[in-house]
């Protein structure tokens, strides 16, 4: 199989330094351990409400980085400028709510094709690689091909959820979802990434779909550092990753 790719999202150590309104931790310090602990990119959602990264990051984080930024963004035209301006390696279009604690489901796309191809057009002609942060449904996957979208990355939340809270069948169900629905991506010819809630205990069986490209995983890497350290704790989700995902 190719090598599936980690990127890791700094978003929480902003959201540490920004609880106290002071300079550290810095998360572009975060994002160069990350590097150096092995991720192959890294992941920043400016949010509209800047609750965490913060256009400054963004700018030192383009300047700082030698492995590629996914740049997560609403679909609004403030949020299409500053990407048009920066320009990074890939732009990953989420839903995004501002009485919302993290992002809660994947984008409705099925609805608002035409929208959102007119809204991804320029990006893709400026050379970022547009993903579509989605559900594991057919109709969102076939829209995100439609509005000529790169990359679909599946959301994983459910499935983590359901698991925490020892719902086993409705965990396999999902699970069973995932992968069905990576199959059905990657016959589309979109590359298939996936994220959101992923955990030492549940990374393995969706880093096991060969159709998977790339895991983005941020919040738990961020709270397993406070004990572990950032570096063992990217070292440890790598080793399960690479685990599930035998070289060829």
């Amino acid at each position: 199989m190719d090598h599936l790719r980690l990127g890791v999202n700094i978003d929480h150590v902003a959201t540490v330094r920004n609880a106290r309104g002071s300079a550290y931790p810095d998360p572009v310090r975060a994002a160069k351990l990350a590097e150096e602990a092995g991720a192959d990119g890294i992941t920043a959602h400016l949010r509209e409400d800047r609750r965490h990264i913060t256009d400054a990051d963004i700018e030192r984080l383009m300047e700082a980085l030698s492995v590629p930024l996914n740049f997560e963004m609403a679909a609004t035209e403030e949020m299409q400028r500053i990407a048009l301006r920066h320009r990074p390696h890939a732009v990953c279009i989420v839903p995004e709510k501002r009485e919302e604690r993290t992002t809660e489901g994947g984008l409705e796309v099925a609805r608002e094709e035409n929208r959102l191809a007119h809204f991804i057009a320029p990006l893709a002609e400026a050379g970022c690689r547009v993903s579509i942060f989605i559900a594991a449904d057919a109709a969102q996957i076939e829209a995100a091909h439609r509005i000529g979208a790169a990359v679909v990355e599946l959301h994983t939340g459910a499935y983590c959820d359901f698991h925490a809270e020892g719902k086993f069948a409705e965990r396999d169900a999902e699970l069973a979802r995932l992968r069905e629905m990576s199959a059905l991506a990657h016959s589309l010819g979109l590359e298939v990434h996936a994220g959101h809630g992923l955990t030492f205990d549940t990374v393995g069986p969706v880093a096991a779909f060969p159709e998977v490209r790339e895991l983005n995983i941020g919040h738990f890497l961020i709270g397993e550092a406070i004990f572990s350290g950032l570096k063992p704790a990217i070292a440890e989700m790598r080793r399960l990753m690479d685990a599930a995902r035998p070289a060829a």
